[in-house]
């Protein structure tokens, strides 16, 4: 059994601009998704829709996690809106891209492409 540390998953939250970028780190998996699920929907609850998550420390990401980001794609969607990914390690790129999500959720080399580009970047 793994270590409580060890499937621990840390956010941060800073606005930027019109957008609030989620730095996670840690596993994003079935234990740890609904911590990510709950801070989504505070944010939503006060209005930010513009969500940048931050992928860089995050090591590992089941099709939990992947559900986490797609329901608040649909949520933003709603909201008029948008969720974009950046700097996802090669892991956690590969499975976005074999679930063909890069392109839905739109997906960028780093958090300041997300912010200012128009269009994915890798699609």
């Amino acid at each position: 059994m793994a270590e409580a540390d060890e499937m621990d998953l840390t956010f941060e939250d800073t606005a930027v601009g019109a957008w609030n970028v989620l730095s996670v780190a840690g596993e994003l998996d079935m234990a740890t998704a609904p911590q990510l699920q709950d801070q989504i929907s505070d944010l939503l609850e006060k209005g930010r829709t513009r969500l940048v998550f931050d992928l860089a420390e995050v090591s590992f990401c089941d099709s939990t996690g992947l559900s986490v980001f797609v329901r608040a794609k649909n949520s933003t969607d709603d909201a008029g809106g948008t969720v974009r990914l950046a700097a996802p390690q090669r892991g956690v790129l590969r499975i976005l891209e074999v679930s063909g999500l890069v392109e839905v959720l739109g997906t960028y080399p780093s958090v300041d492409e997300a912010i200012t580009a128009d269009e994915p970047a890798l699609d």
